[in-house]
């Protein structure tokens, strides 16, 4: 029994931590929300539109603000008031997605007020990640922190996988509008998660910048000199530009399998099968204490997974690596995630949090235009494969050049992780 217990999820952040407890469902509500909406949206400008471009402009409406305003909330999360922040940004929110309810309810035909709502939700979303990461390292122990963004991610892919199905049911029992009030309304689940943060007041930062864009260069510059830190968010980019195969699923469906629409509703759902399964597994990944390695595995097991699954001709083989993939996935940005939180000091928290999320969120856009391109000139399966094992071996060299990313200890007790 206790073999097992050590096997499953560590929730002590949710059992001995309530502040990080209602920033946790806070959170979880409202992303079940956003899921909902995303996917009601673009059902909303399909029937509006009937443009494969028009669905696709939603892309563009969120990430040019995503950009722009990581960056700006990285910057403002190491400047200002956390706590002020965050609930500002929460309330507005709910502002923001009960004006966009209001207009797919209330019109019939208008598509780009929609733009620019999407645009809005996107910028403020953008703003709030950064912060909340910050606050998550702030409220936990250190010990634990690795299992409180398991939690969160765990979570997280929950949603992706249950929201989209749940707007789906709504979507042919109700139709859009009871979709779009319950985002709206689920946000005000994430103002009550904020409301209780600490106040943790101004971060005490040694420079002081004159201006956001020098600020935001002084949170690159960190980055740049810090090896460890460079070389973590270098391994995602590896990852989600080489090895993201989710563009890939139509084609691969297509040239293999026959193109049956039930097949390529297997394909994604395997992913993140994957990855909520690693997560509930995830005990023994956020107690080891060399979180370093962690990463490079899990680096390694996802190109190597993705490869693999470009190689075989079997549907079941291909959905079994897929959520291999999944887990890895899991794996990597947990200790990714412990690792730049532990190292990078409070007054850089926000900018390279700001970063860590752009990596992330960019990365796969990047991705999918090398994933494309290569399928055009080939195949998807050797599109993915020969991204798989670049990325794979990518990893090795990563962790081959930085040696502080392979020694790197998490500390036993609730006190600063520390490098070895």
């Amino acid at each position: 029994m206790s073999a097992l217990s050590g096997l499953l999820v560590d929730v002590r952040p949710l059992r001995q931590s309530p502040t990080f407890r209602r920033l946790w469902a806070g959170n979880f509500i409202s992303g079940f929300g956003t899921t909902m909406a995303a996917f009601t949206i673009s059902w909303v400008v399909w029937e509006r539109t009937h443009s494969a471009a028009a669905v696709g402009l939603i892309g563009l409406a969120q990430l040019v603000p995503m950009v722009v305003f990581t960056l700006l909330g990285g910057h403002w999360a190491d400047r200002y008031d956390r706590r002020r922040l965050i609930i500002a940004v929460r309330v507005a929110q709910v502002v923001a997605a009960a004006v966009l309810a209001a207009l797919v309810i209330l019109t019939a035909h208008a598509v780009w007020p929609l733009f620019a709502l999407i645009a809005v939700e996107s910028a403020l979303s953008s703003i709030g990640q950064p912060v909340t990461q910050t606050f998550i390292a702030s409220i936990v122990d250190d010990d634990q922190r690795a299992a409180a963004y398991a939690i969160n991610h765990t979570s997280g892919q929950v949603t992706m996988l249950l929201g989209p199905l749940a707007a789906g049911l709504a979507l042919a029992a109700w139709g859009p509008a009871w979709c779009m009030v319950f985002d709206a309304a689920s946000f005000l689940a994430s103002v009550y998660g904020v409301w209780g943060l600490p106040r943790l007041g101004r971060p005490e930062s040694g420079d002081a910048p004159a201006s956001a864009a020098r600020q935001i260069a002084a949170g690159v510059r960190f980055v740049a000199r810090t090896p460890i830190v460079a070389a973590l968010l270098l391994a995602d980019l590896n990852a989600t530009v080489l090895a993201m195969p989710v563009a890939l699923f139509p084609v691969l469906n297509s040239q293999r399998f026959g193109g049956s629409p039930v097949t390529l509703g297997l394909l994604l759902p395997a992913l993140g099968l994957g990855g909520v399964l690693a997560g509930f597994l995830s005990g023994r990944i956020t107690s080891a204490r060399r979180q370093g390695v962690v990463m490079i595995v899990a680096s390694g097991v996802w190109g190597a997974a993705i490869a693999g699954a470009g190689l075989v001709p079997w549907l079941p083989a291909v959905l079994v690596l897929l959520a291999i993939t999944g887990a890895a996935d899991v794996a990597s940005v947990v200790s990714r995630s412990a690792i730049i939180q532990s190292v990078t000091p409070d007054a850089y928290r926000g900018r390279v949090n700001s970063l860590d999320f752009l990596v992330g969120a960019g990365g796969p856009k990047l991705g999918d235009i090398r994933a494309g391109l290569v399928a055009d000139a080939s195949s998807a399966a050797f599109s993915m494969f020969v991204g798989g094992a670049v990325s794979a071996a990518l990893a090795v060299v990563i962790a081959a050049a930085v040696p502080s990313l392979r020694r790197y200890r998490a500390s036993a007790g609730p006190l600063r992780a520390k490098l070895r």
